[in-house]
């Protein structure tokens, strides 16, 4: 079967207010509520917006809006040295920012639903990690995790924590200012700030050392890439939550759910890119959506 995720993409996709969508109708937390209760097989699909209540920020405002800067495209980081050596840099000071953000009263909340039975399969598009550190066992991380390092020459895999120590270690005498923070996990730093930094190598062949999430340009792994298929296939509806959709891997699930037959409802403040397919809405703060629904469970 060829990969039904091939690569992850969203650059060329026009903003969602450029696309017209037609608004889904408005759904209440008694209908989200009533949407999980009756489902046997629940596929939830979760976002960035799930997060920012984390302290990570967005990809997207609500009009679906692009809001950083271009990132590195997968290309660029394998052929080119000073390619990675700006990521490094940036993710450097961002990895600390990630690393220190807690699960939310969402991840806890979607956490406890899965141990009650109501969740069957989970998709996250973030790569932030907060579903498995709330205790998630069913996460798919489609875009990979921030808190693992590979070498794309021995395929090697280390820990960030590890990798960081050795960064600290190799730039102690290096300093920059940070202008920002990124929802991938990496900082705005000012171009001048990049040649001086050092980028650490595999210690076992001194090969290149990426983090283990899918950059724009690349594809998404086989095995990951059969897994959320395989959600599909077994779910009998997908909810929503904090996703604008635009990433091409998040909108595959939803428009193939909904080519099967399947309902699809979503809680995300503003606009997604699968709004004329889904059978109802709820347009409002995720995480205290999250809170009561599990409440009036």
């Amino acid at each position: 079967m060829p990969n039904p995720f091939p690569t992850k993409s969203t650059l060329r996709i026009p903003s969602l207010r450029q696309q017209g969508i037609a608004q889904p109708p408005a759904g209440t937390i008694n209908q989200a509520l009533e949407f999980i209760q009756t489902r046997e097989r629940l596929l939830v699909i979760t976002g960035a917006g799930l997060s920012t209540n984390s302290g990570i920020p967005a990809y997207r405002d609500h009009k679906g809006e692009w809001l950083r800067r271009t990132p590195i495209f997968y290309q660029d980081f394998v052929r080119c040295p000073i390619a990675r050596r700006r990521y490094w840099a940036r993710s450097y000071f961002g990895w600390h920012h990630v690393a220190q953000s807690n699960p939310n009263a969402g991840h806890l909340g979607l956490a406890q639903l899965e141990h009650h039975g109501l969740i069957k399969h989970l998709i996250t598009q973030n790569v932030d990690g907060l579903h498995e550190r709330a205790g998630s066992r069913i996460a798919i991380e489609v875009h990979g995790q921030l808190g693992r390092v590979l070498c794309l020459d021995c395929h090697a895999r280390f820990s960030r924590y590890e990798i960081q120590d050795r960064l600290h270690e190799m730039n102690r005498h290096w300093s920059a200012e940070v202008l920002g923070y990124n929802p991938d996990g990496d900082v705005d730093l000012d171009e001048a700030a990049y040649p001086n930094f050092q980028v650490a190598d595999c210690a076992r062949c001194q090969g290149r050392l990426k983090p283990d999430v899918v950059f724009f340009g690349e594809s998404v792994p086989k095995t990951v890439s059969n897994a959320v298929q395989t959600a599909i296939e077994q779910c009998d509806g997908v909810l929503v939550i904090g996703s604008s959709l635009v990433v091409m891997s998040g909108y595959r699930v939803v428009k193939q759910a909904h080519v099967m037959g399947k309902p699809v409802a979503a809680i995300n403040q503003g606009r997604t890119r699968a709004d004329a397919l889904l059978k109802f809405k709820v347009d409002t703060d995720c995480v205290k959506a999250i809170q009561a629904i599990c409440h009036g469970l």
